[in-house]
């Protein structure tokens, strides 16, 4: 599939860029999933316009339904890897679905999911770690673990197995696409249901404790809960994220590469709706207007 521009995330500055570049007559998909915005599930009471308390989740539905009506196309689905090629982009979902567009702009927010158990932080860079795609060189030939439920823990198991001697996806519930699925296992992944209750070692880590089931020896943890992070998408871009991971953008809200844009959380303080808006806006606004410049 061709399009103008392609918005990777559904959060509200996802949301807003789309229906503003749709309404510029630009062909717009939105790729994402609303349930991982961080305004899902949230109480909204200091935005304009709103009195009282505004439920999140509702936000983001209404603001789908807005960006729906304008002509944005939106796929429900992460992404699992993007390239530069020359002026365009190529953008892939999890079903392995190609889109190729002109412009993009990254709205995924930055925070990396944490699983907030007993050793996490205290084995953080001694054996627990949030990219693999970062540290797979230091696990070859060791045992590892990867824990996640998405695209994200799917492409990583696979990935640690050109790696480590031995790969564990655990997984409460897998929601990755079949295909990757698929792919992990047939590369030796060996998949685990359960819940990871706490990261044990000494110096480093030695094993993964499950809730109510098997303690399981390994020499590193991956912790890869949704779809791929922001900067690990910008980096494919060719774009450098800052030392705490945001983006740096000019007045356009476009990044040091000509055609990338970005919006909302990604671009720093302050994390707040109204300025998530604003900045869509805008990004959906220029973003839109490169893609039509270049036809």
């Amino acid at each position: 599939m061709t399009t103008d521009v392609v918005i990777i995330g559904c959060g509200p500055a996802g949301l807003q860029a789309g229906i503003h570049s749709s309404r510029k007559k630009a062909s717009t998909v939105i790729i994402g999933k609303l349930q991982n915005s961080a305004l899902h599930g949230a109480h909204i009471e200091n935005y304009f316009g709103i009195s009282g308390s505004a439920d999140g989740s509702d936000l983001l539905e209404k603001g789908m339904e807005q960006a729906l009506s304008f002509g944005c196309r939106h796929i429900g689905m992460n992404v699992t890897a993007a390239a530069k090629e020359g002026d365009l982009f190529r953008v892939t979902t999890e079903s392995g679905e190609e889109i190729v567009c002109r412009s993009v702009i990254i709205a995924t927010g930055i925070s990396r999911k944490k699983l907030n158990i007993p050793g996490e932080k205290e084995f953080l860079g001694k054996g627990v770690s949030y990219c693999a795609e970062c540290d797979c060189n230091f696990y070859k030939g060791l045992r590892v673990a990867v824990i996640g439920d998405e695209s994200k823990a799917a492409v990583s198991s696979e990935l640690m197995t050109r790696y480590a001697s031995e790969v564990y996806w655990v997984s409460e519930r897998i929601l990755a696409d079949g295909r990757l699925v698929d792919k992990a296992s047939g590369a030796g992944v060996k998949i685990i249901t359960g819940t990871p209750k706490e990261v044990r070692g000494k110096a480093n880590v030695e094993s993964l404790l499950l809730t109510g089931g098997p303690e399981i020896g390994v020499d590193g943890v991956f912790i890869e809960l949704g779809g791929k992070s922001s900067s690990d998408l910008a980096l494919d871009l060719g774009v450098m994220p800052e030392t705490d991971d945001t983006l740096k953008v000019n007045n356009s809200f476009e990044t040091s590469v000509r055609g990338v844009f970005a919006c909302g959380d990604i671009t720093g303080e302050p994390w707040q709706l109204a300025k998530a808006v604003g900045e869509g806006a805008a990004a959906g606004h220029y973003a839109a207007k490169r893609a039509k410049d270049m036809k």
